[in-house]
């Protein structure tokens, strides 16, 4: 296989990826996921470009393959559950309310609002991980930031908005999780 047009960042991930395969395997306890996140790091770093300038390589390309883990768990949580799904299938009389019909629009233009509140980069952060469900990464990338300030500005987008639609955040992932904040 002729390799000549892939730039070093790619062939150092193609040599290392036994050794990647097993670290990750070890750290997520999953092959399956394991391979997963190997493949889509492969295809993020094949579409880099200006990698030259990477102090770290190897740790480089491990840190990346660990934020697409958790972005893809991150995603999958959330996902619905089967009584999610089986309660949203059952419809009641209720849910056609027209006080609740007018509720839920009150509550959609307070969101409107409370979004427009935000900075424009909180703001566009937000949206791209919410509605566009960009992952951490390349959001990171696409704002020149890094992935943790990434999750702080989701955090205080989702705060203000929590704020102004008066609900508790109830922080699903890291310590303290499931507890409102």
């Amino acid at each position: 296989m002729k390799d000549s047009g892939r730039s070093p960042l790619v062939k150092l991930f193609l040599t290392s990826y036994e050794d990647f395969k097993v670290r990750l395997r070890r750290r997520l306890g999953s092959e399956e996921l394991a391979n997963d996140v190997l493949h889509e790091t492969y295809l993020r770093v094949d579409r880099m470009v200006d990698t030259q300038e990477i102090a770290q390589p190897n740790a480089y390309l491990y840190r990346m393959a660990l934020n697409i883990a958790a972005d893809r768990r991150q995603a999958d949580a959330r996902l619905l559950t089967g009584d999610e799904i089986e309660e949203l299938l059952q419809v009641s009389d209720e849910a056609l309310d027209p006080a609740r019909v007018v509720g839920g629009q009150k509550e959609l233009q307070i969101l409107l609002k409370a979004l427009y509140e935000l900075p424009a980069r909180r703001r566009r952060i937000f949206i791209a991980a919410r509605l566009e469900e960009a992952p951490h990464l390349e959001i990171s990338q696409r704002f020149g930031i890094s992935t943790r300030m990434v999750e702080k500005e989701i955090k205080a987008a989702l705060g203000h908005c929590a704020l102004r639609l008066e609900r508790k955040v109830i922080q699903r992932f890291g310590p303290g999780a499931g507890k409102p904040s």
